[in-house]
């Protein structure tokens, strides 16, 4: 029933939701490390950096609404849309690819949510009796964590299996409360960081932002660049938007909330940046070394040695890591799960094999899968992503003019729409594996990987403007 069109009564998210929906993408561990290392990476020249990530903002913003727009219209989650263009046999395995990639990272991403909570165990347990963690029960190790670790590690698989196995209403919940509750966070380590000495933090802050450097020449570059590394930062999220689109209540919230992104790139990107600046005078007195200063928050509180904030920061870290989790890889898995198996599967069983793969994932990307590569293989699957957006866009707007047919969704039909040759659509499935040859040479190809950031929008200009050539010729 998670495939189907969704009850009308529950098209009621608003603009607001996807403030949150976004700000859930961008509020991580991994997003305030990439902002604040952006702004070292070019010597902290705001103009190129912000400048560039609003660029890059723009395009996600375009092409959220593109690939959003048929979602909310019918109410479908994206594997089923993608049955339109891919044919009901193409979109079952070609979505299993999105699945695959949700599953490896949900389990890393636990794996390292499981430390989140191995941190807050240890100081926890430090501050009742600091000779406790030196037991040796604590120093036998297996498979590179001890009993804490597989404690913690445990704990994160079945706290995010029992959040997000309950329904959408739920999920949306875990959403907004959130993005709400991190950026209260954000706000308070902003405060601790700004009222250590406001004069000396502000007036660092403020060189930052010199404009002197607007129109240089030199920043041409760097601004495509960092438009590039923004938009591949949110392409993943992209493809399966529909995912969540399908709740809006209409196009003009759709759009409004779409934009709402840039704001909360904007937001983001003060707070994080402040905090980082801030966080390095705080603990060094001076800006003279940039290198040295510290993106990672998880290392700007292990620095700051304050038992108190630590725990506080760590416990907004947690809330911003599942819900994280939570819209970037389960919800994608388990639609494309269930599309691959409707009759076997159902919201609890999902859950349970999401849980298991991540499960053994999880306990093998320290020790095994960490060593080998592994992000490259996702790397690579992540190549389809372009393409499987560029065959759905042009099928949509330019092949099916924007009117789907609402019988032929589920048909197996030999006459059905979109049942083409034996459920699959031959034309758009060359096209697809044209364009993923040419975003994954970014990958693989040494001479290309310079334009490894523009391997989205590689993929999908290469397959879609094939599509369209091979269907209207």
């Amino acid at each position: 029933w998670e495939l189907v069109s969704i009850n009308p009564n529950d098209k009621n998210w608003d603009w607001k939701d996807l403030f949150c929906f976004w700000g859930n993408n961008i509020q991580s561990v991994i997003g305030f490390s990439l902002i604040g290392s952006l702004y070292l990476v070019y010597e902290l020249n705001v103009v190129v950096v912000l400048f560039g990530s609003l660029i890059g903002s723009v395009f996600v913003y375009l092409f959220a609404n593109l690939v959003g727009k048929p979602s909310q219209k019918y109410g479908l989650p994206f594997p089923v849309i993608l049955r339109t263009s891919l044919g009901i046999k193409g979109a079952k395995y070609f979505g299993l690819i999105r699945a695959l990639v949700g599953l490896f990272m949900f389990g890393i991403q636990t794996y390292f949510l499981s430390k989140l909570f191995s941190y807050i165990i240890r100081i926890s347990i430090f501050s009742i009796d600091n000779t406790i963690i030196d037991q040796d029960i604590f120093l036998i190790f297996l498979l590179g964590l001890n009993l804490i670790d597989w404690g913690a590690f445990v704990f994160a698989i079945l706290l995010q299996s029992f959040l997000f196995s309950k329904s959408h209403h739920f999920n949306r919940s875990i959403i907004k409360f959130s993005t709400m509750i991190v950026y209260s966070g954000m706000l308070l380590f902003f405060l601790v960081v700004f009222l250590y000495d406001v004069k000396t933090v502000s007036s660092a802050f403020a060189d930052i932002f010199s404009l002197s450097n607007v129109f240089d020449k030199n920043n041409i570059g760097p601004l495509i660049t960092v438009a590039g590394t923004i938009f591949a930062y949110f392409s993943f999220t992209i493809v399966n938007y529909g995912d969540f689109s399908r709740y809006v209540k209409n196009e003009s919230e759709l759009k409004k909330g779409n934009l709402s992104l840039i704001l909360n790139l904007f937001i983001f990107s003060f707070f994080a940046v402040f905090i980082a600046i801030g966080s390095d005078v705080f603990l060094n007195k001076n800006l003279e070394n940039m290198e040295r200063i510290l993106t990672n928050p998880t290392d700007i509180i292990g620095k700051i040695g304050n038992i108190q904030i630590t725990l506080m920061v760590l416990i907004f870290i947690v809330f911003a890591s599942v819900s994280t989790n939570l819209v970037a890889n389960y919800i994608p898995t388990q639609n494309s799960l269930l599309n691959f198996l409707p009759t076997k599967l159902n919201i609890k069983s999902t859950a349970i094999v999401i849980s298991i793969v991540g499960f053994v994932i999880g306990i093998f990307w320290l020790p095994l899968l960490s060593q080998i590569g592994i992000l490259a293989f996702v790397d690579t699957l992540g190549a389809f992503f372009g393409p499987l957006f560029g065959v759905m866009v042009i099928d949509y707007y330019f092949i099916k003019k924007t009117n789907l047919s609402n019988k032929d969704f589920f048909s197996l039909e030999s006459n059905g729409a979109y049942f083409y040759s034996n459920g699959w659509h031959i034309k758009a499935i060359y096209s697809l594996s044209l364009g993923f040859i040419f975003a994954a040479s970014t990958i693989w190809n040494e001479s290309l990987m310079n334009f490894h950031s523009y391997s989205w929008l590689i993929g999908a200009f290469i397959s879609s403007l094939t599509y369209y050539l091979l269907v209207n010729r």
